[in-house]
């Protein structure tokens, strides 16, 4: 199955917006839970490329392993480099750099970076052959991508009565797939990025559990504040992928589960240290 260069009727610059319960999401990440794949290839000096950058919450934890190497980050969304700023002054890394920019046309020259670093960025490209050909464009001879991206078909949650909740992730799927993107992208990271001329692409995977109460709390309300809310649920209803009932009995099943002392669940993700050819 290729993920490249799929045509979207419903073309969105980034569908997964940047709603204050999207953001809250983001700001549980960091290097040390989703970049573990990448720290130990990482070196003070190294110059750093966080492509898709966010709030920088990821970012600043990739410029303390560099420094006083340089990590610039890149993102579409002006608000996103402004809190990515924000975080790299808060705390302390003057060594962390934040622009507005395309991942289809970055701003960098050729051989520049030691490493590129994405997280959750190539699953929502519209075009994935012109944004691996940047990153090897940049990147330095023998340098490193580092790349992490979903596999929202192996979402779990548990119990799960009806497989109501699967049905949401998987409706969530062909939304993201609808306005262009590859939402099982990290199991076929390896055969991808061997097609676009990498080389020694070491592959892993791993799951970003949701079993504390306070974590279940959390899931529950970003789902219900983020896909359930008009901005996600109209266009969802709107291109005939579900409907209303459908998402009030989804809300049911999301209530029951985060009551259940024994609810538990996770997002999967495929995991990716590729080097230049």
């Amino acid at each position: 199955m290729t993920f490249r260069d799929q045509a979207s009727p419903h073309p969105s610059p980034y569908a997964m917006g940047y709603s204050k319960e999207f953001l809250g999401l983001l700001a549980r990440r960091n290097a040390e839970t989703v970049a573990v794949h990448l720290l130990p290839h990482l070196r003070p000096g190294m110059k750093v490329l966080d492509c898709g950058c966010g709030p920088g919450t990821i970012s600043v934890g990739l410029a303390k392993a560099v420094a006083p190497g340089d990590l610039h980050g890149v993102d579409i969304e002006a608000s996103q480099i402004a809190m990515a700023q924000a975080a790299a002054q808060a705390g302390g890394h003057g060594n962390a750099r934040f622009q507005v920019s395309d991942a289809t046309n970055l701003p960098f020259a050729d051989n520049t970076f030691d490493v590129v670093h994405c997280h959750a960025v190539l699953m929502h490209v519209l075009n994935l052959d012109q944004v691996l050909a940047e990153v090897k464009r940049v990147l330095k001879p023998d340098g490193l991508l580092s790349a992490r991206e979903s596999v929202l078909e192996a979402y779990v949650f548990e119990p799960d009565p009806q497989g109501l909740l699967k049905q949401t992730t998987d409706t969530f799927a062909k939304l993201l797939t609808t306005n262009g993107g590859h939402p099982h992208l990290g199991k076929a990271l390896k055969s991808v990025l061997l097609e676009a001329g990498f080389r020694t692409v070491r592959a892993t995977a791993s799951f970003e559990p949701f079993s504390k109460e306070e974590d279940r709390i959390f899931l529950q309300g970003f789902i219900r504040n983020w896909f359930f809310a008009p901005k996600m649920k109209d266009p969802t209803i709107q291109y005939g992928l579900a409907t209303e009932n459908d998402f009030a009995a989804w809300g049911e099943a999301l209530d029951a589960w985060r009551a259940d002392p024994g609810g538990f669940a996770a997002f999967a993700w495929g995991e990716v240290i590729a080097h230049q050819a």
